[in-house]
């Protein structure tokens, strides 16, 4: 077996899997890693330990060659760097280029299925096709596009032209999907503000210049545009990514799936679909389980084809074709050490490049895409959205013919699975409503329904995989709030049973009630990271019907475990929307007094919204069940 061994395995790097993870899949998983050696995320870190203080307090700069410098937290040595910066400065220019690396990540996503309907628009790929035209319709309406007596390509490259221009614009307007989607109160609250996006890039590209040496010192404004890189991220990046997958790929409906590494099986080619680009997993989805591709794998010993997800592009199969999930970040290594994967092909984010050297200990062919993202180890084909077919058709066939490779002996599938239900859309959440908000709004004033709470995220190592997803979501809906989500949170709640009608037994009397006559999971699942706009859209459908702003809902938003930059960038578009929101993870910031206070405290009296953090996900409960009802209180709703 080729790949890196750990040496002093039971003496030093031993992970108690059930400490490490809530699910019993990966529990198992773990454990044979252990046995043959390999190493995960979780030995990584156990490994790293003790991690850097400074780095954890963000106190650490190397923005300059005149560093690295860091700011002693005890006052005991230097309390500025070399240029000057102190730890509000340094701490502040650090959250801020994470907010950009989040939004430009969302956003370089938005942008490549923007070339995709272009492609599509002008004719130069047969491979996508316009899905859902009532929804183009509905965007082209919205940004002023004339609809009326057009044909469909020409009204799908106006609104192609016009997205593409939020990107790189250089007038002062705001950003057309901003006007267009954000609701009134809130749009004068971000003019009020100084915080009103004027273009995607132009924002992310001000964060990289206010950070460098000898620009911007002040952690106010610092963070300020910290907020208005992030709303060009929610209101338009992540919001242009959803609009316009909706449109080729068709606006999600409810739909049962599987969920869990047990999704895998013994006798078939399993491809892993990993990342986030819709772009690729569909096209590959659809040829995997062609007719073609299916005897082809029986030519070479398979039952067949079966094509899993991963991540949030595996959101994006399932929430539009019912393609069975493995589940979230952290179970990418553990579905190549079952021995049972053929090919992982990924396109990018959250993509773990321990990947390559795993998949060298097994017969696993980690195939990438991107040219963004090469990952050294790898096999690399370049996926070209104007071939699609005959590319998916080529890296499908390299899965195919490894499948006699497999090692049958280190075969080890879990046997865990769990059904749940996903595709809750706005359009699908306002069909089951019956085509208005009405019944919703009624339901929350009248207490039923006592608030809603948006839960989206990541796993994070430094915490028990999926337990604070879980135990959150589980003492919301016992009183009475429902929860709504995206990303590998959701994979959390399918995997232990949120995502069910029967899971309604588990919710208070009124949230039940609602539940058992609509047929619906007390917790919604509705799709990837960047349909967190999803969510958005909810939150100001729900204000405008009200008369209110965002901030006076008795809503609120969760990350139990945010990883990666762009939790971040997610987390500071909801608290600039005027969303309350809660970090079960600490972010690099408590090396300055200064900007915590103004995450936590201050920034609520300018934009409504505001930071809570708290790694107890039942103290956390208590804590957004009291701002939900104090919501309550404040509207003169009964609580």
């Amino acid at each position: 077996m080729s790949g890196k061994k750990i040496e002093n395995w039971n003496i030093v790097l031993k992970v108690p899997a059930v400490q490490a993870s809530l699910n019993p899949a990966a529990q198992e998983l773990i454990e044979k890693a252990e046995k043959e050696g390999v190493e995960t995320a979780w030995h990584r870190y156990l490994a790293q330990q003790p991690q850097c203080g400074f780095g954890l307090l963000g106190v650490c700069c190397r923005n300059c060659l005149l560093g690295p410098c860091r700011i002693d937290p005890f006052g005991n040595g230097p309390q500025k760097g070399v240029c000057g910066a102190d730890a509000d400065t340094i701490v502040a220019r650090n959250l801020l280029r994470m907010i950009a690396a989040g939004a430009a990540a969302h956003s370089d996503h938005a942008r490549d299925i923007v070339h995709v309907l272009e492609l599509v628009a002008e004719g130069k790929t047969k491979s996508y096709s316009i899905h859902d035209v009532e929804k183009l319709i509905t965007v082209a309406k919205s940004l002023g596009i004339p609809t009326d007596g057009r044909d469909t390509l020409e009204i799908a490259r106006d609104v192609a032209h016009v997205l593409a221009h939020e990107f790189g614009k250089h007038d002062e307007e705001p950003l057309r999907l901003i006007m267009a989607l954000a609701p009134k109160r809130r749009k004068e609250v971000w003019q009020k503000a100084g915080v009103m996006p004027r273009a995607i890039d132009r924002e992310v590209n001000e964060c990289m210049h206010r950070t460098h040496m000898g620009v911007d010192a002040d952690p106010v404004n610092l963070l300020l545009h910290g907020a208005r890189t992030s709303l060009a991220d929610g209101w338009s990046g992540s919001m242009m990514a959803t609009l316009l997958s909706d449109i080729l790929f068709g606006t999600p409906k409810p739909i049962e799936y599987v969920i869990n590494l047990g999704v895998l099986k013994e006798d078939y080619v399993n491809i892993v679909l990993h990342g986030h680009n819709p772009v690729l997993s569909m096209k590959i989805a659809e040829v995997a389980m062609s007719r073609e591709m299916n005897e082809l794998a029986r030519k070479y010993g398979a039952k067949g084809v079966n094509v899993a997800g991963m991540c949030c592009t595996g959101n994006e199969v399932l929430m539009r074709l019912g393609i069975p999930v493995i589940g979230n970040l952290l179970l990418q290594e553990l579905a190549i050490i079952t021995g049972a994967v053929e090919a992982m092909i990924v396109d990018y984010q959250c993509i773990m490049p321990s990947l390559a050297t795993l998949a060298d200990c097994y017969h696993t062919k980690l195939i990438t895409t991107e040219p963004k993202a090469k990952i050294p180890g790898s096999v690399y084909i370049e996926f070209d959205p104007a071939n699609a077919d005959e590319i998916a058709k080529k890296i499908v066939t390299i899965a195919i013919e490894n499948y006699p490779r497999r090692n049958k002996a280190r075969v080890y599938i879990p046997k865990h699975k769990s059904k749940a239900m996903a595709g809750f859309s706005v359009e699908a959440l306002l069909n089951i409503l019956g085509g208005t908000l009405d019944p919703l709004i009624n339901a929350l004033k009248d207490g039923t329904i006592k608030g809603i709470v948006g839960m989206v995220g990541c796993n994070n190592v430094k915490v028990k995989q999926d337990f604070s997803h879980i135990t959150l979501a589980q003492k919301l809906i016992e009183n009475d709030i429902l929860v709504v989500g995206t990303g590998c949170w959701a994979h959390a709640a399918a995997i232990h049973g949120l995502f069910t009608k029967e899971a309604a037994e588990k919710a208070g009397p009124g949230l039940r009630k609602v539940c058992q006559a609509l047929g619906i999971p007390p917790a919604l699942h509705m799709g990837s990271c960047v349909d967190c706009s999803r969510i958005l859209l909810v939150l100001g459908a729900l204000a405008d019907a009200l008369g209110v702003d965002i901030p006076d809902l008795p809503v609120a938003g969760s990350a139990p475990e945010p990883m990666s930059e762009k939790a971040v960038a997610i987390g500071t578009y909801f608290v600039a929307s005027g969303v309350f929101t809660h970090l079960g993870v600490v972010p690099p910031v408590l090396g300055s007094k200064k900007v915590t206070k103004i995450l936590t405290e201050d920034i609520e009296g300018i934009l409504g919204g505001k930071f809570y953090i708290e790694p107890d996900p039942v103290k956390a409960a208590e804590t957004i069940i009291n701002v939900i009802k104090e919501k309550r209180r404040k509207l003169g709703w009964p609580v």
